[in-house]
């Protein structure tokens, strides 16, 4: 088979080295060049062609964020950006996502403390999942789009969302879409470390009528409010509380979509929507199986419009897939499933 080509772009001998090392350890990635800042890194791609490129944010001469622009503009492809744990750099990651870059990686601290031993495979999985990603073009401003209207209805529903890598560009578009009334709260799991998910809640919050938050440990669910939850914790429902977590991971990743469907199925029954977007691997795929065992409606994202098409096919694959339909038409279904039950 052969292998991803990879850049390597930070302006850290040291870094450039640590992560070469780590991406060439695998059998199926192969890194073909690196570069000290983003003015080089776009004459290496140019020349090198790579699968996919990896960028460090702050740089001399040329900054990660500028640098990706070039890039998209001019030879789009997919790029994982490496990000700091700090609020201003989360922040600068989220604009890095929407202009089209498809994963990030979280520095622990500093530009020379990433912790590559201890979260190398992650690293190399999430890099390895890029290469294979569609990188598409950039779709309207969400803050453009009109919601929904949707009646006000009578009884208790609940919507639950699951989505990874490309989440954080579809999540938006799918929550800017939905009317403020929604009769139902939205529970949400991004697979995202901890130190970014209160920032990207605080960036929905702002493109959504609803109201969007990082979920708190025993706060009660309402209707027209999304809950998404925190970094590293599992996110719980018991009753109409949410309950976070320290448990081990399931499917590899904490917080995990099956550990929350898992306890709304049998709370909410066939007043569920599940709701699968974007992402790799297979977790909530058990989640959404359990929601149709229990009456529920479910929808996920069409392979054409995923960047990774990883946790839908999964879904697919069980047939525990209602609908399957682009991202632009994710809120429209769970707005009829609401509407009609259907």
């Amino acid at each position: 088979m052969t292998k991803h080509t990879v850049l390597v772009v930070d302006d850290s001998i040291v870094m450039r080295r640590i992560i070469t090392d780590l991406l060439s350890s695998d059998k199926d990635l192969e890194v073909v060049g690196a570069a000290r800042n983003g003015l080089e890194a776009l004459e290496k791609v140019r020349t090198l062609n790579p699968d996919v490129v990896t960028m460090d944010i702050e740089m001399p001469v040329m900054d990660g964020l500028t640098s990706l622009q070039h890039i998209m503009a001019e030879f789009p492809r997919p790029v994982v950006m490496l990000s700091s744990m700090d609020k201003r750099q989360a922040d600068i990651t989220f604009k890095a996502l929407e202009m089209g870059a498809v994963e990030f990686i979280p520095k622990t601290s500093g530009s020379l403390s990433l912790d590559l031993e201890r979260v190398g495979d992650t690293i190399v999985e999430k890099v390895k999942a890029a290469a294979r990603a569609r990188v598409h073009h950039s779709r309207p401003s969400v803050r453009n789009i009109q919601p929904t209207i949707i009646p006000t209805l009578s009884g208790d529903w609940v919507v639950v969302i699951g989505c990874s890598t490309g989440g954080p560009k579809s999540l938006p578009e799918v929550l800017s879409r939905l009317p403020g009334n929604l009769p139902a709260p939205v529970l949400v799991v991004q697979h995202m470390p901890e130190g970014f998910t209160r920032s990207f809640a605080e960036r929905l919050n702002m493109i959504s009528p609803l109201e969007v938050k990082e979920a708190e440990d025993g706060e009660e669910i309402h209707k027209g409010h999304v809950y998404l939850a925190p970094g590293n914790r599992h996110l719980l429902l018991n009753g109409r509380r949410l309950l976070l977590d320290d448990g081990p991971k399931v499917n590899y990743v904490r917080p995990a979509v099956d550990v929350l469907m898992n306890t709304v199925a049998p709370i909410y029954g066939p007043r569920t929507v599940g709701v699968i977007l974007t992402g790799m691997g297979s977790d909530g795929a058990e989640g959404m199986k359990l929601i149709k065992r229990n009456g529920g409606k479910t929808v996920v994202q069409n392979e054409e419009t995923c960047v990774v098409y990883g946790m839908p096919k999964a879904v697919v694959d069980l047939g525990a897939a209602d609908r399957i339909v682009p991202l632009e038409d994710i809120a429209k279904n769970i707005v009829l499933m609401l509407s009609t039950g259907m």
